[in-house]
């Protein structure tokens, strides 16, 4: 038996939505009853109690002693772990009473419903039993536990079962039933496959379109939450506060991502992309004066160099498609010079010279560079071009290992580098020195921070006038058919070469800051694989991770591939291992990337398009005719 899911009027104020069609839900995975609609009440009766249970635990001790991190001894007062807890119970009955048609709520489910609750209900269940298990392993057993972890254990495990009790949001595949009834079988689907077919859900209709205020509100209020979400997180406390805090995004990304909120706000995001990119740089300026700590900001300024190369690497890879495995060193080309020219003792040159001359030097050598590997190896493709680029990577580590006056001149210092670069000085303002502005304090890493905010901006929109060009579409062209592109009279080579040189002057742009930022520069920081970025494996894979051909993509791999092994430094012996196990679920289960524009979903996923046309109707054809 099936129920038949309905839309109900919108409130007046509400933004109406156009279901693109009117489906039929599926059996639950877990029945409680033979009735669905029995069922379905049950289910929500126990997703509410649960989710109370498990937000009313969170005002109650979890474990008698402070020695776990996080300090969870205090009642009314939720801190640490208890706080994701909290946070997924929240959600999960805002959720719960958005599908039950309350008003003000709605806008939260306008794709799938129940799928949606079920990934916050798992996500709650895995964040709070693995708190439950790290209080176990690190405070000797189970007998640590206070009545408040008991109450959250039952209260997370409640709420599950009821999730399993509701119908699925699309009906049951029909193509398997057509199957077994060829077969001559009556097979009912598993357990995993009813699970599976649980957690998909169908896409989110038109929105009634908001007034242009609305909509900028929406966008700014959303770049708003990313940066506490990113705040919080980075500022987490190494060890189970952050990787519990894994473990619930893990769940709540894809759950609000089955409630069609990505897609609904990436709509928003299309129609105002000025005012999208102006509210995302705000977000980001605001970051430093969150922060109490220094060193939070220290990996902030990490991760947003290493994005910001990553986005350069974006434009060789993602739209011109030229795999280009020695990227690193562009970046160490920039940081050399930068270090030679910038009044550095141990440099060879000897020399000081402003910060933005050093700049324009830096991108310049590293624009020769490109030029030089360019011209020779991009007429090679494929495999063969990925070797020499990876030949170049290591031909530029070992020149500037062996250039210390002995095997060569003595120009970068040999193995030892170059230390004591000193911090900048920019229009009189020192960025090694803390300085406070509009009440608040802004120590050396704030302002390195805010001085590569702005570089970022520039490599930005250079991405964007040049993704949005006719260079750009002919490196799409290239791209996808190199052979189909040079038909249609695109000069391949002249474009791959122009963006090769402008992907290696975005890097040794980047790479000046580096070398002010981590006052110094040595031969080994510019590996192709190193259990510590920057590499050029590193960035290529944030490349692969975020979304080839994106903006944001780059940027959201190379901070989660920098921030994870930051914060779990106890797993630094298996870093690359976990890279490995990362990129091949990654390519099993989302080939496109975190962030893929339409191109690479249409590629990547079936959408029922026939790749051909079905056959015309018999007839008279236009010569017949």
């Amino acid at each position: 038996m099936t129920t038949q899911h309905t839309t109900g009027t919108p409130a007046p104020g509400e933004a109406a939505t156009t279901a693109p069609h009117t489906s039929t839900a599926g059996p639950p995975p877990l029945p409680l009853n033979p009735d669905p609609h029995t069922s379905r009440k049950l289910g929500r009766i126990l997703i509410g109690a649960g989710a109370v249970v498990s937000f009313a635990s969170t005002m109650l001790p979890w474990t008698w002693t402070s020695a776990f991190p996080g300090d969870l001894t205090i009642a009314m007062y939720p801190a640490g772990l208890q706080l994701l807890t909290l946070a997924a119970a929240v959600l999960t009955a805002a959720v719960l009473l958005a599908t039950a048609g309350v008003r003000g709520l709605r806008w939260l489910t306008p794709g799938g419903k129940h799928s949606t609750l079920l990934l916050l209900t798992v996500g709650n269940l895995a964040t709070t039993w693995y708190t439950a298990a790290a209080i176990a392993v690190e405070l000797g057993g189970i007998v640590n536990f206070e009545p408040g972890m008991w109450i959250a254990i039952a209260g997370t495990a409640l709420a599950v079962v009821g999730a399993l009790a509701l119908p699925t949001d699309l009906p049951p595949d029909p193509s398997a039933s057509s199957t077994s009834s060829a077969a001559g079988t009556d097979e009912r689907p598993g357990s995993w496959q009813r699970l599976r077919h649980a957690l998909k859900a169908p896409a989110p209709g038109t929105a009634a379109p908001l007034p242009g205020w609305a909509e900028i509100v929406v966008i700014c209020a959303a770049c708003a939450i990313g940066l506490y979400v990113f705040a919080y997180g980075i500022e987490a406390e190494d060890g189970p506060p952050f990787i519990g805090f894994l473990v619930l995004a893990a769940f709540v990304f894809p759950a609000l991502a089955r409630a069609g909120l990505p897609k609904r706000l990436s709509v928003l995001a299309g129609r105002n992309r000025n005012t999208t990119l102006a509210a995302a740089f705000v977000a980001a300026l605001l970051f430093p004066i969150t922060q109490s700590n220094e060193a939070y900001t220290n990996i902030a300024v990490s991760v947003l160099i290493f994005a910001t190369v990553a986005l350069g690497l974006n434009m060789v890879v993602g739209l011109a498609g030229i795999l280009d495995l020695g990227y690193v060193a562009f970046l160490g080309v920039g940081a050399y010079t930068a270090a030679l020219v910038s009044g550095a003792e141990t440099s060879s040159l000897g020399i000081h010279v402003p910060f933005w001359a050093a700049v324009l030097i830096g991108a310049a050598v590293a624009l020769v560079f490109g030029l030089v590997i360019g011209f020779p190896s991009l007429r090679l493709h494929g495999d063969y071009l990925a070797i020499v680029t990876l030949g170049f990577g290591e031909i530029f580590r070992i020149s500037v290992q062996n250039l210390d006056g002995d095997s060569g001149p003595n120009i970068t210092n040999g193995p030892n580098g170059i230390p004591n670069i000193p911090d900048l000085k920019i229009f009189g303002f020192d960025l090694g020195q803390p300085h406070t502005i509009l009440g608040f304090e802004l120590g050396r890493f704030a302002n390195y921070y805010l001085l590569m905010l702005v570089f970022t901006a520039i490599v930005v929109t250079v991405f964007r006038r040049s993704d949005d060009s006719r260079i750009g579409r002919a490196w799409i062209a290239i791209r996808e058919d190199e052979t189909a592109a040079r038909a249609m009279g695109v000069n391949a080579f002249r474009l791959k070469l122009m963006a090769f040189a402008l992907g290696a002057t975005l890097a040794g742009m980047a790479g000046t800051v580096l070398a002010h930022v981590e006052f110094s520069v040595t031969p080994e920081s510019y590996k192709f694989v190193h259990t510590a970025p920057p590499n050029s494996a590193f960035l290529l894979i944030a490349v692969i991770l975020g979304g080839m051909g994106t903006v944001s993509g780059p940027l959201i791999g190379a901070a989660l591939l920098y921030l994870i092994p930051a914060k779990l430094q106890f797993m630094a012996d298996y870093q690359l291992l976990l890279f490995g196990i990362a990129l091949i679920l990654l390519m099993r289960f989302r080939p496109e990337g975190l962030i893929a524009d339409r191109r690479k979903q249409l590629e990547f996923h079936e959408t029922g398009q026939l790749d051909t046309p079905k056959a015309a109707t018999p007839g008279l054809g236009k010569t017949e005719a």
